[in-house]
């Protein structure tokens, strides 16, 4: 039997070439597409696929929260990760939320079908890159301790920091906790420089690196 895969990308000629690569190999049958993450999830349910291969950063819903829900509501769909971005903020929170592979959109087919094997036959697949930059997040990762802080961040200032590690908007950071997106960016502001960073992928890699944030949503 085939291993029927669920493609999530909201790019089409990103889904008609993994479709046209992933062809060439009879195991696997691509059986659906999805567009976002709300269809992810939605067809997860229906198509029951035994694989998803996901992008990160997709609208609706994005690629950290549908794992999580597809994870939890879809025990026996195995999600792989294939995407562009190999940044701190997203690598974590991934496999937190259940993922059991993450490749760059640089694998060739030959890879990404291998991979689709591999989480299939219950083992965990990463780039090189993923792999190293992995192991250094978990290493480096350790309880909060508010002395760690020069200037510890407010609560609400925590807030704001865990909705960016979901990769929710200024916008929709405003719309969940009630606040103007004019404040969310000053909150952003005070948050880089009482980290000492440049960046929200910086500084969601530097709360994940030291454990501040659990990256669960029924934890809010």
């Amino acid at each position: 039997m085939a291993i029927t895969v669920l493609l999530v990308d909201d790019h089409k000629i990103v889904r008609e070439g993994t479709r046209q690569l992933l062809a060439q190999y009879a195991d696997i049958h691509v059986v659906g597409e999805a567009t976002d993450g709300q269809e992810a999830v939605r067809l997860a349910g229906e198509l029951q696929p035994e694989i998803i291969v996901m992008d990160v950063r997709l609208p609706n819903l994005n690629g950290i929260e549908a794992t999580q829900i597809i994870s939890q509501s879809y025990p026996n769909t195995k999600i792989l990760i294939l995407s562009a971005y190999d940044e701190d903020s997203y690598i974590v929170p991934l496999f937190e939320a259940g993922a059991c592979g993450y490749l760059l959109k640089t694998s060739s087919g030959e890879e990404l079908a291998q991979a689709i094997r591999s989480v299939h036959a219950g083992e965990t697949v990463l780039s090189q890159r993923i792999g190293s930059r992995l192991v250094k997040l978990i290493n480096h990762r350790r309880k909060f301790q508010q002395k760690d802080l020069i200037e510890g961040l407010t609560l609400r200032e925590m807030e704001v920091l865990k909705a960016a590690a979901y990769g929710d908007s200024n916008k929709a950071i405003a719309a969940k906790l009630n606040l103007s997106v004019q404040t969310v960016q000053v909150h952003l502001r005070n948050i880089y420089s009482k980290l000492n960073v440049g960046s929200r992928s910086e500084a969601v890699a530097h709360a994940i690196q030291y454990g501040w944030i659990t990256l669960q949503r029924n934890d809010e």
